[in-house]
């Protein structure tokens, strides 16, 4: 899009700044040449190592988002990656009271924005596969976004109406992003990655063999967090997009103890058995552990809840851990094919890479023996 006779400058307000999806967005929107605002309670730290202009804005409380982003009268679009989410993870998708505090923490950036901020333009939001109500019954295959259908409660729905009004009312686009299992580099956020290079390399301390934890075999996609954020910044800037929904996946399907053994090398951990272990109750266990590999290796992470956040929760639930079969979710990514988005990853690649990033950045013990 030229920006030639115009003063207008695309700046991007990134939410969740400091989560999987945040920084995966400020990455690509920094390089695709955008000013970029990152919001969250703590700064994100880029692979890259490039600084961003930062706001330290806690999104429920109201007051305080709207005397931060009032101001920002220049922001042309949002990429809204902000989620609440309960100590107990999978309880928490149901809960009344996560549903409200998501449905505010939204309210609170997009009204002051809207009002202040003369020439905006675009918002992206975040849904995923519970929009289908794939934690509660069994959904279409695949699952095609017309196939979300309002028979639960959820805040993926309340979002999607909210900004399309506002839209409506205030002359701006939508477009809703619907990833199936996001993973990357981010340490802390809700990501399976750190929680999976923890186990391993635990393991691998204790002499003990890295054989897969979890339940019953299952075939899976997965989006990688860059391809998401590529997705982000086409969206922002594409009439294809404009007040449509889009399921995202990297283009193929993977089952995890066909993926382990690439892990396994990245991590240089030795393969085993099946192992049927809860990842969140092994690294409580084992903190200790941790503790002596991070000194041992000289690593950055010296907070093993820090590193993994809740993504060893998030490892059980997608490892199909104690669970009689694992999710049957397969959504089709053809609209977004035909809509003008045909990027693709490699998962075994997606995993390696995210792996690879965050022992080259210190958070994980090398390869090397």
């Amino acid at each position: 899009m030229s920006n030639q006779g115009k003063i207008v400058r695309n700046k991007v307000l990134v939410t969740g700044a400091s989560g999987l999806l945040g920084v995966a967005a400020i990455e690509k929107f920094l390089a695709a040449g955008w000013e970029v605002v990152g919001v969250s309670r703590r700064k994100p730290e880029l692979p890259s190592g490039r600084d961003v202009q930062f706001l330290s804005v806690d999104l429920r409380d109201e007051k305080k988002a709207r005397a931060a982003f009032e101001p920002l009268t220049d922001i042309t679009h949002i990429a809204y990656t902000a989620l609440h989410e309960k100590p107990e993870l999978v309880a928490g998708w149901s809960s009344k009271e996560q549903i409200e505090t998501n449905n505010a923490m939204l309210r609170n950036v997009v009204s002051p924005i809207v009002h202040t901020a003369s020439n905006f333009r675009h918002i992206s939001i975040l849904q995923g596969t519970k929009i289908y109500g794939v934690h509660l019954h069994p959904i279409p295959i695949p699952a095609r976004e017309r196939d979300a259908h309002r028979d639960h409660q959820n805040f993926f729905f309340d979002q999607e109406a909210y900004v399309r009004e506002m839209g409506a009312q205030h002359g701006f686009n939508y477009t809703a992003l619907r990833p199936q299992l996001v993973t990357g580099p981010t340490p802390g956020a809700l990501n399976v990655v750190p929680a999976i290079g923890a186990y391993a390399a635990i393991r691998r301390e204790k002499g003990e063999p890295f054989g897969f934890p979890g339940g019953p075999s299952f075939v899976w996609e997965a989006a990688d967090a860059d391809l998401v954020a590529d997705v982000m910044v086409w969206a922002a800037q594409s009439p294809q997009a404009a007040n449509q929904a889009f399921n995202i996946t990297n283009g193929d399907v993977f089952e995890w103890r066909n993926v382990w053994p690439a892990m396994a090398e990245t991590l240089g951990a030795e393969t085993g058995p099946d192992m049927p272990t809860s990842v969140a109750a092994y690294l409580d266990e084992n903190a200790d552990v941790w503790n002596r590999i991070v000194a041992k290796y000289d690593l950055r992470s010296r907070n093993l809840r820090e590193l993994v956040g809740q993504g060893d929760q998030h490892a059980d639930f997608a490892f199909a851990y104690g669970a009689p079969e694992g999710p049957r979710a397969f959504v089709s990514t053809v609209k977004l094919r035909q809509a003008g988005f045909t990027k693709t990853v490699d998962t075994e690649d997606s995993f390696r890479n995210a792996l690879q990033s965050l022992i080259d950045h210190k958070l994980l013990p090398s390869a090397a023996k």
